[in-house]
């Protein structure tokens, strides 16, 4: 939709409306929609498009920052049992030293919260379903359902939405990195792209995309094959091989950095930060490929569905983290703790925020866990 200057303030009443926020204004569905009611009034789609929006956008009032009463004290090493996106406006400016973080992967998950019983919710839809995969899990049905032309429709809107929502966090997670500190996001193959995209609009500069190898992978697609079999349709054996998806041997961790102080110099001086420390344990240059990661024994307390090896997180912590308890590592969505049992492992502190108090319980214990084991 094209905006003319004289439109400038119509811009900015719709600028941060998601995709479904700014159909549910046109009254409409579909662009085939949009077209066969500005076609009834002879005009251009964007004409009516602005012409609707005119005539049917109340001002917006602006809205003083929402805090909803959270208060709480920014020191090392604690996790705040807080959504983040409001827990971060409480910490100071160029604070902490790197983030490391694993937020949901998908898109289905907005307006909803990522705990043990969103997950369940989600699983009892598809009790005997075998397509439900962990990178999307059914929420809206993305993950399955008829292909037609309103579920790819529904997938740009919550790609849209998906990558606000990154937005949102992400400008704030810069606002508090110190200069020249690193940013590492886990996401799926299918979604890194959009984080990336969201954090780039925050003010991060991309630097990779790190490749952590997993030890096996489990295609959940369409097997076409049983598929026919299944339904009595002759001919199956010529599609033997052929499947609707590739086997997942890999998850993704996008690197992104908050630009240096005129160079490398001058921010390690200024900060001590904005190197990667690349010798790795055998003596040689880190790739951006790691593997051979060892998968925890989980606590029998812990119900988190997506846990990362604290091996990897401590490698993470590592390669962009100078060892000292001053280093502080940032973790938005610090789930059941790993982020923080890798950091004290490394000789650094952590900071996090976690909206689920059942995880924040479940952190409380790993750590204190760990923490004796060291003691021991």
């Amino acid at each position: 939709m094209a905006f003319d200057e004289k439109d400038i303030d119509l811009y900015e009443s719709i600028a941060d409306l998601g995709t479904r926020e700014l159909a549910d204004l046109l009254g409409a569905d579909s662009y085939a929609e949009l077209e066969r009611r500005a076609q009834q009034q002879g005009l251009p789609v964007s004409t009516y498009c602005l012409r609707h929006l005119r005539e049917n956008l109340k001002p917006r009032e602006e809205a003083p920052p929402e805090t909803s009463g959270l208060s709480f004290r920014f020191e090392p090493n604690r996790i705040v049992c807080a959504d983040c996106m409001l827990g971060l406006r409480g910490l100071p400016e160029d604070s902490i030293d790197g983030c490391i973080t694993d937020p949901p992967y998908n898109y289905e998950f907005i307006g909803h919260k990522w705990d043990d019983d969103e997950i369940k919710r989600r699983i009892e839809r598809v009790q005997n379903s075998k397509t439900l995969i962990k990178n999307i899990p059914y929420g809206s049905g993305l993950a399955g359902g008829v292909r037609n032309e309103r579920w790819y429709e529904r997938n740009a809107e919550n790609i849209v939405d998906y990558q606000n929502w990154c937005y949102g966090w992400g400008k704030e997670v810069y606002r508090v990195l110190k200069p020249g500190a690193y940013a590492l996001v886990f996401n799926s193959t299918r979604t890194i792209a959009h984080v990336q995209i969201a954090l780039e609009r925050a003010g991060f500069y991309a630097r990779d995309i790190i490749v952590w190898r997993k030890n096996s992978g489990i295609p959940k697609g369409l097997n076409l094959v049983k598929k026919m079999e299944k339904e009595g349709i002759s001919g199956a054996e010529k599609w033997d091989g052929w499947h609707s998806c590739l086997r997942n041997e890999w998850e993704s961790i996008a690197m992104l950095q908050k630009p240096l102080t005129t160079n490398y110099l001058e921010t390690v001086k200024k900060y001590g930060i904005g190197l990667l420390h690349t010798k790795n344990g055998s003596g040689g240059f880190q790739s951006n490929i790691i593997e051979g990661i060892r998968r925890d024994k989980k606590d029998s307390f812990n119900v988190h569905c997506t846990v990362k090896p604290t091996e990897l997180i401590e490698k993470l912590v590592d390669l962009i983290i100078p060892p000292g308890k001053e280093r502080i590592v940032l973790d938005p969505f610090m789930g059941s703790g790993t982020t923080a049992v890798a950091a004290i492992a490394r000789g650094v502190s952590y900071f996090g925020f976690e909206i689920s108090q059942e995880y924040c319980d479940i952190s409380d214990r790993r750590i204190a866990h760990f923490t004796k084991d060291i003691l021991l």
